[in-house]
């Protein structure tokens, strides 16, 4: 039988129990829909989520100089609105540290984060003396000249060996940028007065010895480009467009005539297009500068002409 004491407690442990699901209910919903009591403005407010990933992974991650307990790649939930400091360690690495922006009820994402190696893997892959190298981005590889025999080395990507490929003429002064054909098989090494002319594979199509220089007479020259047959060479002059075989008998062919000194350029040798600068007085009296685009294609039909009667001239002597 219940004594009324006990009615009493159990009424009052009831009520309680209510009292206290009431009260802490708004506090639940507000964990459960991503709030949090933000006791410098004293009131609940919506979080935000950090999402970090890093590579190499497991990351120790830092927020505010407080260490947060999982490692990358982790999701930061409840964080108040508001800029954190990130800090990303990880041993054997540089840390990684920057500003991230939260918003309510957003999330914002770092996963982008590369730590990078105190000690660098390293590797030397010359085995001759070098002066200079240039790379070959579409096939991925790299070149250098040894100054020593004019050779010029592709070393296999462990620096074991390496391959000398071509022999190249000197320049003076030395060549300001060097740039393989589009068939892989030749290489344009120049200065601001002299193109020099080397191949990288036996099975070039040029009908002259190689290597050999030409002595440009248009002075200087700005850059230089292949044509896609891998025999026309276009030339950015200080004051002109120029075209010409890549042939030590070769004289250059002046297209245009710029307004604009030491003209920026680029050539697409997927269309054989060229895009450049010039400078052109408007209406106003006023010098502007405009984007100008050049079709070599269809233009250098006489050149490829040319190209076939020295084949058949070729063609002949051999059979003579």
């Amino acid at each position: 039988m219940i004594t009324r004491n006990e009615q009493r407690i159990r009424a009052f442990l009831f009520y309680s129990s209510v009292a206290i699901f009431i009260t802490g209910l708004p506090l639940i919903l507000s964990f459960a829909l991503g709030y949090k009591f933000d006791r410098r403005a004293f009131k609940f407010t919506r979080t935000g989520l950090l999402v970090l990933k890093t590579q190499p992974q497991g990351a120790n991650i830092f927020l505010n100089e407080t260490l947060f307990p999982a490692k990358t790649p982790a999701t930061v939930t409840e964080l108040l609105p508001g800029n954190y400091t990130v800090r990303l360690e990880l041993e054997g690495h540089y840390p990684w540290i920057n500003q991230a922006g939260i918003s309510a009820g957003k999330v914002t994402f770092l996963e982008k984060i590369i730590l990078f190696p105190l000690r660098p893997d390293i590797k030397q892959i010359n085995s001759e003396t070098l002066s200079t190298f240039w790379a070959d981005e579409e096939r991925g590889a790299i070149y250098y000249v040894n100054p020593d025999d004019g050779g010029i080395y592709k070393p296999d990507s462990e620096g074991r060996r390496s391959e000398r490929v071509a022999e190249s003429v000197p320049l003076d002064p030395p060549a300001d940028k060097w740039k393989i054909s589009p068939d892989r098989e030749i290489v344009l090494y120049f200065n601001s007065r002299k193109i020099g002319i080397t191949n990288i594979s036996q099975q070039h199509k040029l009908f002259c010895r190689l290597p050999f220089v030409i002595d440009y007479p248009y002075k200087p020259i700005i850059d230089a480009y292949w044509h896609s047959d891998s025999y026309h060479l276009i030339i950015i002059g200080l004051r002109n467009i120029a075209v010409m075989e890549a042939d030590s008998r070769s004289e250059p062919v002046i297209l245009l005539s710029l307004a604009k000194k030491n003209t920026p350029s680029f050539y697409d040798t997927r269309t054989d297009t060229l895009y450049f600068l010039d400078t052109q007085r408007a209406e106003d009296g006023n010098l502007y500068d405009n984007l100008y685009k050049l079709d070599l294609n269809a233009k250098l039909s006489p050149f490829q002409e040319l190209m076939r009667l020295r084949q058949s001239d070729e063609k002949r002597e051999r059979e003579d």
